[in-house]
């Protein structure tokens, strides 16, 4: 296996960016191959929650482990607290770099599969949301999405004011990042406007597997997407379970969510 540091100018974001990528290259079923004869990897791009980066993943969980035993690359960037969205002010695409540019850029050093049905993109809370928004709006790269504990928050956002504690919660940080917030609704920030989007025009929907905590904060929220996803005719795999917004839930649950992926 090789854990890997990559280092490029990103032009979706106009800055040097750093990502991490595991390439299970000596797992069980790669072993005595020449590199002529293994088979281009399945890959999983991941993303960290808010106040992570793109080493969270590696350093709190056991996905390197994960990654070795069912043989799937993975490719962890850095998000900042970008919620994974365009943000054109500051010419910071984040969208364009996660859902378009990153996928690009691994693939031309690394020997990962470039068909849809063995792309994925999954995170946890800001990243489930950055998982769940740009696996539909990139739903012709991506053919499944994991979406842990996700942070889908839109109806917090519109109802939100200066007053909140925490300063993710107040109403200019939603506007630094999502934008002019009487537009948020209908856009494709709007995770339920991105599936009517798709169905409109007759696309694919990637496979969705959503996973969040009976304790964590966030469950109805992820629980009315289920809703949604269950009204629209939408196919998904939903799983609650014991748990709070912590690594301990996703570190058990990036474990059944790769093996979920393994078997589509």
């Amino acid at each position: 296996m090789a854990i890997v540091d990559v280092n490029y100018f990103s032009n979706a974001l106009m800055r040097q960016v750093t990502y991490k990528a595991i390439i299970p290259t000596d797992s069980e079923s790669t072993k005595g191959l020449r590199s002529s004869e293994i088979k281009p990897f399945k890959t999983l791009y991941l993303l960290h929650g808010i106040m992570g980066d793109y080493t969270d993943w590696l350093v709190r969980t056991r996905i390197s482990e994960l990654a070795q035993k069912h043989n799937v690359a993975v490719v962890m960037p850095s998000g900042e607290n970008s919620f994974y969205v365009d943000q054109a002010a500051g010419h910071n695409y984040f969208g364009e770099f996660i859902g378009r540019e990153l996928v690009e850029e691994s693939r031309k050093l690394f020997p990962l599969s470039t068909e849809r049905k063995d792309t994925f993109i999954g995170g946890l809370s800001m990243g489930g949301y950055g998982a769940l928004r740009n696996g539909l709006k990139y739903h012709e790269t991506f053919g499944a999405i994991v979406a842990l504990s996700s942070a889908i928050i839109i109806e917090d956002v519109l109802t939100s004011t200066e007053e909140a504690e925490w300063v993710f919660r107040r109403r200019s940080y939603y506007e630094y990042v999502f934008g002019d917030l009487s537009k948020l609704k209908g856009s494709d920030k709007d995770l339920e406007a991105l599936v009517t989007m798709i169905k409109e025009k007759k696309g694919s929907i990637p496979n969705i597997y959503i996973a969040c905590g009976t304790e964590d904060h966030l469950i109805e929220s992820n629980r009315k997407y289920r809703d949604f996803l269950v009204a629209h005719d939408v196919p998904h795999t939903y799983v609650e379970d014991i748990g709070i917004h912590d690594w301990k839930f996703w570190d058990k649950y990036i474990e059944k969510a790769l093996e979920w992926l393994v078997e589509l």
